[in-house]
Formats: C-alpha cells, structure tokens, sequence
C-alpha cells in the first residue's frame, strides 16, 4: 500500500512539474524600448521574434522561424543594421509572411525589392538566406553614406543606386524614400510597439 502510494505521490509530482515546464514563460521586461535606429545592435534574439512572428502567423513553422530570425540577426550584424527594425519591416512587407501582392513566396523577397508593377514584380533570390541578405544590405545603402562598405557579397542590385542618392536614419525617414506611402514608417514603428509590449 504505502509504495503505491508513493508510486501515485511520484507520478503526480512528475506531471505538475511537466506541465509547468511547458508553460509559457512570463513576459519578459525590456531593459529599454526597441531602437528605431536602422544603425545598430536589435535587443531581440531569434525566439523572441519567433514567438511573436507565430503569435501572427500561426501556419508557419516555429523552428523554420526561428532559423529564419536568426538569418536576421546574423546578417544584420555584419552589417551594423539593427536587426529588430529589419525583422518588423519583413513583417509588414510580407505580411508575416502571406505575401498576397506582386512579390511571391519563392522569390525570397522579404523587402519588396524592386517591386513596382506587374512589369517590375521585384527581385528574385535563390535562398531565405540570399533574400535576407538582400534585405540588409538594402537597409544599410540607405543608412550609410557612399564611403560605408558591405562587409559581405554583394546581393542586393538595387544597392549602388540607393546607396549614393538617399539617407534614412530612422524608420521615419523610410516613409517617401523606401515607399511612397505616407503612414510607412508609422507602419514599421506600430509593429516594433507591438514587440515591445508582447
């Protein structure tokens, strides 16, 4: 009697403790508010955007993601881009990813690159990687000026002409030079809010 009691006392014990471990995780709180800065290091690791990319889209795959954020991360690095910014702007340009205008899933086309019309869809890249990469360096030719170098290969096609004619400092300045849309960078900012308050 008293080892099945102790057997029924272990099995429970073992579940509450299981149960609890899958449990998500408190918020955790930011040490400071997410930079809008496209020059910089973002706060935000991989699984942290994840988390939030699912929480918006819940079709796509959580470990795809988080390999995928941390292509964002990596490259933005290299690069001195602020990784948090480049991840929201993925967001709205892709709508986490649906796609749904002239850019299509397989092009690896997280920026919207080059796309203007149905003559000029946008660019066309041959990995996730690639794609990010693009997007980047992308970034970085409109927030640096001419003598600033990628520190990688060269993807990005568009980067020499961006590169020695605009500057943008911060998301703001995005808005009437990476798009026409005059809420642009209200766009990108209302999605870093999001991650901070998620």
């Amino acid at each position: 009697m008293k080892k099945k009691l102790t057997l029924k006392f272990f099995i429970i014990i073992s579940t509450i403790i299981a149960l609890t471990a899958c449990k998500s995780l408190p918020k955790k709180e930011m040490s400071e508010p997410l930079s809008r800065s496209l020059l910089g290091k973002g706060q935000l690791k991989a699984e942290d955007l994840a988390d939030f990319f699912i929480q918006n889209n819940p079709d796509e795959d959580f470990d795809h993601i988080c390999r995928f954020a941390q292509y964002y991360i990596d490259e933005a690095a290299a690069e001195g881009i602020n990784s948090d910014v480049a991840f929201a702007q993925m967001c709205l340009e892709t709508g986490f990813l649906r796609f749904g205008g002239l850019v299509q899933k397989e092009w690896h086309n997280y920026c919207g690159l080059g796309a203007m019309d149905p003559e000029h869809p946008g660019e066309i890249f041959e990995t996730e990687e690639l794609g990010v990469r693009a997007h980047i360096q992308h970034l970085q030719a409109y927030a640096t000026t001419e003598e600033v170098k990628l520190n990688n290969e060269l993807i990005d096609p568009r980067y020499n002409w961006v590169h020695k004619t605009k500057l943008a400092i911060t998301i703001d300045d995005l808005t009437g030079t990476w798009a026409t849309d005059p809420q642009y960078g209200a766009k990108i900012d209302a999605i870093l809010v999001r991650l901070e308050n998620w």
